[in-house]
């Protein structure tokens, strides 16, 4: 009814202008701010990456130093949420867990109540901090362990890697990670982050608004995707049964995870870089078979189909060898996003106008209105 054109799930609809990322779908290119990220996955920390999406430029090694020592002494958990993660039932979902986490932490932030932007980034600057924290606490008593205390002399990815196994990491792992951060820190408006630009439209609090962005993460289509993919590499069993699997699947029309992105029409430069990454940590550390059916699997969908692999395909493979269990590969991507999330809240703060797109209405148009009892 509406004279305006509709595409299902906004497909290739502008919803607003941002200066933090763009993708260029045709060329495979993901920019953050005006950096190829790729030259920022070879060169930078994820903490600068953090810095860039805020402030709009690299820090100086002065202002880096400042910040990261800032992000370090803002780790630890308020008691709350602490005794929150460690007395939920260990069989909840980790995304449920952090989610409430999340929302319970903003009751207690000393800047709660305040909106202005200096309060703001000082309340993004501890959820970088602490959702980490909140992550690995959970996992920890998740496993029937004790949660350790963040390491203060530690990278974020580094010590995140330490709180989650108990032991200072190697720096190829620690490198990796780092790495895998900065890939996944901020993707343009996909639908996390939409969520979170819409609730902080209405100019609600920057915890409910990462609070939106957890809920539409957790969801399999969004977040769950390597996950996925790790539990198809587990039904496969072998390299030998890649092409049967494969068969098997497309007669049912089923959907092969990893494959695929509404904006990217080649490879995601990110799968790209974890296809490296996937392979050198399966050599290192004896799960090389991962990789090998990840490859198998490539190869055999593109003999087939112009299909390319998305940043999904290659990450959980990346996550396992780096010893995180399956279960945690969507709160780790929030351990990255939240980069982007609260990047695109302060934005949306600065420019704000409340978000209220238009339906369109495929109902009857005009109905008699028949009185009770006379409806049969």
């Amino acid at each position: 009814m509406s004279e305006v054109q509709f595409k299902e799930g906004l497909e290739d609809v502008v919803a607003g202008t941002s200066e933090i990322c763009f993708i260029d779908g045709k060329e495979g290119r993901l920019v953050y701010r005006g950096y190829d990220v790729r030259d920022l996955a070879e060169q930078t920390t994820f903490e600068e990456v953090v810095y860039l999406l805020w402030e709009g430029n690299l820090p100086t090694r002065e202002q880096l130093n400042q910040f990261t020592t800032t992000l370090r002494s803002m780790r630890p958990l308020a008691k709350p949420v602490y005794d929150l993660l460690v007395s939920v039932p260990p069989s909840t979902n980790p995304m449920d867990a952090l989610r409430t986490a999340v929302s319970l932490a903003g009751i207690y932030d000393p800047d709660a109540g305040d909106n202005s932007y200096e309060a703001n980034r000082r309340k993004a600057m501890r959820l970088v901090a602490q959702i980490p924290t909140m992550v690995a606490s959970f996992e920890r008593r998740r496993q029937g362990r004790v949660p350790i205390a963040p390491d203060s002399h530690l990278s974020l990815a580094e010590n995140f890697l330490y709180m989650l196994h108990g032991k200072r990491p190697e720096q190829f792992p620690a490198h990796v990670f780092n790495t895998a951060l900065v890939l996944h820190a901020d993707h343009e408006l996909n639908a996390s982050t939409f969520a979170a630009r819409v609730t902080a439209a209405t100019l609600s609090d920057l915890y409910s608004a990462v609070t939106s962005a957890i809920g539409a993460l957790k969801g399999p289509l969004h977040g769950g995707a390597n996950e996925e993919v790790m539990v198809m590499l587990q039904e496969i069993g072998e390299v030998d049964h890649v092409d049967t699997w494969i068969d098997n699947a497309l007669a049912q029309h089923k959907k092969i995870m990893g494959f695929g992105h509404r904006v990217y029409k080649t490879e995601d430069p990110r799968a790209t870089i974890l296809r490296q990454f996937s392979r050198q940590l399966g050599e290192q550390t004896g799960t090389i078979k991962n990789y090998q059916m990840l490859e198998a699997i490539r190869q055999t969908i593109q003999s087939k189909k112009p299909l390319y692999p998305n940043v999904d395909f290659y990450s959980g493979s990346v996550y396992a060898a780096l010893g995180i269990p399956t279960e945690l590969y969507t709160p780790v991507f929030a351990v990255s996003r939240i980069a982007g999330w609260t990047a695109h809240i302060l934005e949306q703060y600065r420019h704000n106008r409340i978000i209220r797109p238009r339906a369109e209405y495929t109902g009857p148009s005009h109905r008699n209105f028949i009185p009770l009892d006379d409806r049969e």
